[in-house]
């Protein structure tokens, strides 16, 4: 089971980001701060849960948190200032976003760009230790899933609605045979 908290005195944002090796689309991160007595025995990394199981607790989480915020990053800006950069950058405009100011960040992975004036922990595999950080991982993860399943609508031979972007073999074949679109990200190996 996940731990509520960090610093249990502290107002303790969670930051997470999804999509840094896709090949197409933003970068998007998620700043979730909980109440410290929230639980929700499904809630872990968003990777081992399914689709139905993280937009359940999508909802939950929505409902329940003090405050969250989703962010993104372009592609352009993604291959303007690079995805680690534009990573960064996704995950303070989504502290921007929250309504409530937190007293702590805890961050997903082992670097992070210092927010101003906020102290931060660094937590590697923390959307698998922390409540905050995997409440992070789901709300950028279905955020960042739903936004690939509109583009594949208007550009159905790259498979979108099942890669979302990754640079799966299909993925790749349909950059080969039809080119890149403007969601590509122009910095990145595409074939």
């Amino acid at each position: 089971m996940l731990q509520n908290a960090y610093n249990i005195h502290l107002i303790e944002a969670g930051l997470d980001e999804v999509g840094r090796g896709c090949l197409a689309g933003p970068v998007v991160a998620a700043a979730v701060i909980l109440p410290k007595e929230y639980q929700n025995a499904l809630l872990n990394d968003s990777k081992q849960l399914t689709k139905d199981q993280r937009t359940l607790l999508r909802d939950d989480i929505v409902q329940h948190a003090l405050a969250w915020a989703v962010a993104e990053v372009s592609q352009q800006d993604i291959d303007r200032i690079n995805i680690l950069n534009a990573s960064f950058l996704a995950m303070h405009r989504a502290v921007d976003a929250l309504r409530v100011r937190p007293e702590h960040l805890l961050v997903d992975g082992n670097r992070f760009k210092p927010y101003p004036f906020l102290p931060h922990t660094c937590i590697v595999k923390g959307d698998a230790k922390l409540m905050p950080i995997a409440a992070a991982s789901i709300l950028a993860k279905t955020h960042r899933d739903d936004l690939m399943e509109r583009l594949a609508l208007d550009f159905p031979h790259y498979d979108w609605a099942k890669n979302v972007g990754y640079p799966t073999p299909a993925h790749r074949e349909a950059i080969r045979r039809y080119g890149p679109c403007e969601h590509h990200r122009m910095s990145f190996k595409l074939l």
